[in-house]
């Protein structure tokens, strides 16, 4: 292989990928590889000689997103104050709702394409669990709170249709996190603050 064929090779897998992962934000993981093919200017047969498989084009189309979104829990993990990590999590899921359809698909999803993040899935959930009980302990959210209803609010985040306003995507988010702490979604209760009880009538 040439110099100069070797540079028009690296040249093509960059911009497979360039195209694969505004595709994949947009339009989800379902897109056809052939559709792909076409927006860069390509053969199939030149994205299949890159990546064989639909697979091999989704985990290194998302590879990068993913590596982010494991940086994103690790410093939720490490935020001394549990409500703002959690919630903070929460929010940053659904602004990856509105900017990458296909990360939501391979982290949160069961398409098999994303089968190479199954392991970041596991150790998501895991530190999803770690944050709410940890926010549970701190009484930052409501005491019938557990991994189970953030998962709720992570669905109905999910569902949300992206043809409607993103700004009813952010209130449905206050509304959802107004219902974990019963306090208004932008409170931020210190770390270790029991939350106070509605008063009675």
């Amino acid at each position: 292989m040439t110099r100069k064929t070797r540079t028009d090779a690296e040249d093509n897998r960059r911009r497979i990928l360039s195209v694969a992962r505004a595709s994949f934000a947009s339009e989800g993981l379902d897109l056809p590889m052939r559709e792909i093919a076409r927006r860069v200017g390509l053969g199939i047969a030149t994205v299949h000689r890159h990546f064989p498989s639909r697979a091999d084009l989704v985990t290194a189309a998302l590879t990068e997103h993913v590596a982010a979104c494991r940086a994103d829990m690790r410093a939720a993990l490490d935020d001394p104050d549990p409500w703002r990590a959690l919630s903070g999590i929460v929010r940053r899921f659904a602004e990856h709702r509105l900017r990458d359809r296909g990360l939501n698909e391979a982290l949160f999803g069961s398409h098999p394409a994303a089968a190479a993040f199954a392991a970041d899935r596991r150790e998501q959930a895991r530190a999803l669990r770690r944050l709410v009980d940890r926010a549970r302990a701190a009484g930052v959210v409501r005491d019938d709170i557990g991994v189970e209803d953030v998962r709720i609010c992570l669905a109905a985040i999910a569902s949300y249709r992206l043809t409607r306003p993103a700004a009813g995507l952010h209130r449905l988010v206050d509304l959802l996190l107004t219902g974990l702490t019963g306090q208004t979604a932008d409170h931020q209760l210190p770390a270790g603050t029991a939350r106070t009880p509605p008063a009675q009538p």
